[in-house]
């Protein structure tokens, strides 16, 4: 964790005396940021900006917790233990209409850039056509790789079994023959596509139209009544995504070593993924209303209507 201390200096002179200086300290704010998974381009980002002092920069004490997907991240910003966290926009329309009030207040990508749906190498399994009464993993219910899942499904015209197993049991419960298929979101896809252990079967970058793939959402409440905090944690985030763009060594580094990946597969998801990130967190409402559309279409209900999902601040990338 990073914390920020601002020292305010006095000191007076009075009748030809000098007076001791006094120190005081101010504390930071503690922003607890809740991201889906281990191996997700949201962890890393986080963690550059605490490892580089950026969200110290903003005045922030970042503390972050890693969840078991989409779906647990949005309870945990809803119950009010996560502060700000990584979620899809059908999670915030939902909620909304069961009265939980949250907003995605900066997006995250437009394209679900590395996101696939594979088997085994050696599957014979060819087609998602093929998945019908078939396990499928994902990492939990209500997270990006569900909503994924009812996508394909839906494509295919087929019906198969989700299967909760969380962001790192994705790639072992599909190689040990406990899933058929799985969803499975970059860097994890490059790593095993390169390996030769997993073949896609569906490439959601390309099989699907552009759409709010997710973004960070807030409560209401705070946007109201602390709004320079949640503009802070923007910045902070943003910031940290400009300064590892603009220093592809270190963030190439960052991803092999938190990921545990292979160097080449880490420059890949830095181009790839990073390099597609949006920089000025900017949401379009066309962007949301094709991802809630694409969630109707397979088979969300109940979704609040667009204006009520996303809120634009005035973010300004903090610089390290």
């Amino acid at each position: 964790m990073t914390t920020f201390r601002m020292r305010l200096g006095a000191a007076a002179l009075a009748a030809g005396a000098v007076m001791t200086m006094a120190l005081t300290a101010q504390a930071a704010d503690v922003v607890r940021i809740g991201v889906p998974t281990k191996a997700y381009w949201p962890t890393i980002l986080v963690t550059a900006g605490i490892e580089k002092g950026i969200f110290a920069k903003e005045g922030l004490e970042a503390e972050m917790t890693i969840y078991r997907g989409g779906g647990e991240t949005f309870e945990a910003i809803a119950a009010g233990s996560a502060d700000i966290g990584n979620v899809a926009a059908a999670l915030v329309a939902i909620a909304r209409t069961r009265g939980v009030e949250t907003r995605l207040v900066g997006n995250g990508a437009d394209e679900w850039s590395g996101w696939i749906l594979g088997v085994k190498a050696d599957s014979p399994i060819k087609d998602a056509r093929e998945l019908d009464g078939k396990k499928v993993g994902i990492t939990s219910a209500g997270s990006g790789t569900d909503s994924l899942a009812l996508w394909a499904q839906t494509d295919a015209k087929v019906t198969f079994n989700r299967v909760p197993v969380g962001g790192g049991g994705l790639v072992p419960n599909l190689l040990n023959g406990n899933l058929d298929a799985a969803v499975i979101y970059s860097p994890l896809s490059y790593q095993e596509v390169a390996r030769g252990t997993v073949r896609p079967l569906i490439d959601f970058a390309t099989a699907m139209p552009a759409n709010l793939t997710g973004g960070w959402a807030v409560r209401e409440k705070d946007i109201k009544e602390r709004p320079d905090f949640v503009r802070r944690t923007l910045n902070a985030i943003y910031g940290s995504l400009q300064y590892m763009l603009e220093n592809p060594e270190y963030s190439i580094n960052l991803i092999a070593t938190n990921n545990e990946l292979p160097v080449e597969i880490a420059r890949m998801e830095f181009e790839k993924t990073f390099g597609r990130l949006s920089r000025d967190g900017k949401i379009t409402r066309e962007s949301v209303d094709v991802a809630l559309a694409m969630a109707k279409a397979s088979g969300a209900k109940e979704l609040a209507p667009a204006d009520q999902v996303f809120q634009n601040l005035d973010i300004v990338p903090t610089k390290p």
